[in-house]
């Protein structure tokens, strides 16, 4: 896939509307609904403060949540949640979507800016519609949740056509949603010049250049639940890496190939033969593959449960919560080395207290490595920023499912629409 696109520095936007896709996903306090973390908002600041300054008119677009965006669909959804059908009205629903309104993005997105945001009560309708026709250069406007439209996640091409006719230039800036083909993701880019925004170019850049010509050794550090969501990430970085390191539950699998006795930890025994073929590929290959040596173990999944640590077998009463100072010392050394490092998924229940000393130590030894260091999205990000780690490492992920599958080697809707250099 070729990662060299064109970004919002490569075509003058003065005068012109621009169709900017964002990422304001952001959590929200389930009773207030307030916004708990800005963090996705002001990643989109750069971009949003480079098109207005440079005389661009800009209408911002994203999605937040899950919405049912028909009566239809959300029905179908209670009831597969247990809720009888005949309870459900229509008020229910619609008070559902105002759970998920952007209107505090607005609110919030204006502060950080320090000047208006105008709002649209929809996306595609009248409201948006004449905002947008109205927008002067300088202004900015930022749509309804996309996912009210049934038509953003079917990626109709009404409906992308639609957004499309309000601007001139499309931006996608929106990381994380680059893996899905939507709409206000791909759609709109058969209609409008499609460029990169300062964060997507920034996780082509870092991630691309990793990927495609890293400084070496390479070391990737995958950890997580299962094999399962990471068989093509394991299977593409066994092409590219010179050592692979493999922590969190999908050890277990793993190990149990090995021959070792797992215990009550997760275990896919589906997957048992994918991992022997994965060993003996890394073998044949010549890239180092190291697993746990020792883990602390537990009785029972909770985070009160006492750890207790155990090398080789797992006794059948127990199972693994975390990599232990031994294993902690293996990866920390072959981390120590690397000219560049590729994280994703923690190394064992790290949301409990006591099992999180594994994630922890592979946070600070990547901190400490001197290598180009690059932690994916999701909960090894979260884990970096808990721990606080952040600041010392070369390049944190805005986007989760993107960056699997980044790291998969598959093309991403979101990317491939854009215009190549």
């Amino acid at each position: 896939m070729n990662y060299s696109k064109k970004t919002v520095y490569d075509v003058d936007v003065k005068g012109k509307k621009v169709l900017l896709r964002c990422d304001f996903n952001v959590p929200q306090d389930k009773k207030t609904g307030e916004i708990t973390s800005d963090k996705r908002i002001k990643a989109a600041i750069p971009t949003i403060k480079y098109l207005l300054d440079n005389g661009a008119a800009v209408i911002a677009c994203s999605h937040l949540g899950k919405p049912a965006a028909t009566f239809e669909s959300y029905v179908k959804k209670q009831v597969e949640k247990g809720k009888n059908e005949a309870d459900i009205t229509r008020e229910e629903w619609e008070k559902s979507l105002r759970k998920l309104t952007l209107a505090p993005v607005a609110k919030r997105l204006g502060e950080l800016l320090d000047m208006d945001v105008i709002f649209a009560a929809d996306t595609i309708g009248p409201d948006a519609q004449a905002k947008a026709a109205a927008l002067q250069p300088g202004q900015i406007l930022l749509l309804e949740n996309l996912r009210f439209a049934k038509g953003e996640t079917k990626n109709d091409p009404a409906f992308a056509k639609a957004l499309a006719d309000m601007a001139e230039i499309f931006v996608s800036d929106a990381f994380g949603t680059v893996h899905r083909a939507h709409a206000s993701t791909a759609g709109v880019a058969a209609y409008l010049p499609a460029y990169s925004g300062l964060l997507v170019d920034k996780e082509l850049s870092v991630m691309g250049k990793a990927l495609d010509d890293p400084k070496r050794p390479f070391v990737a550090v995958l950890g997580g639940a299962k094999v399962s969501d990471k068989i093509n990430v394991i299977n593409n970085l066994l092409e590219k890496a010179d050592t692979i390191i493999i922590g969190g539950g999908m050890a277990y699998t793993f190990k149990k190939a090995q021959g070792f006795e797992v215990g009550k930890s997760l275990l896919e025994a589906d997957r048992l033969d994918y991992a022997k073929e994965m060993i003996a590929k890394a073998e044949a290959k010549g890239v180092k593959f190291l697993l746990p040596v020792d883990n602390y173990c537990a009785a029972e999944f909770s985070a009160e449960a006492e750890p207790i640590l155990v090398e080789g077998d797992i006794p059948a009463d127990l199972m693994g919560m975390d990599i232990g100072p031994k294993t902690v010392e293996i990866f920390s050394k072959a981390v120590a080395n690397a000219g560049t490092i590729v994280w994703n998924g923690p190394m064992g229940v790290f949301e409990f207290d006591k099992f999180a000393n594994g994630t922890k130590a592979m946070a600070k030894a990547l901190s400490e490595s001197g290598a180009i260091t690059i932690v994916g999205g999701g909960d090894s990000a979260a884990a970096v920023e808990k721990l606080g780690f952040a600041d010392k490492i070369t390049h944190i992920s805005t986007g989760g499912g993107a960056s699997l599958e980044f790291l998969e080697g598959k093309e991403l809707p979101g990317v491939a629409c854009l215009l190549d250099k």
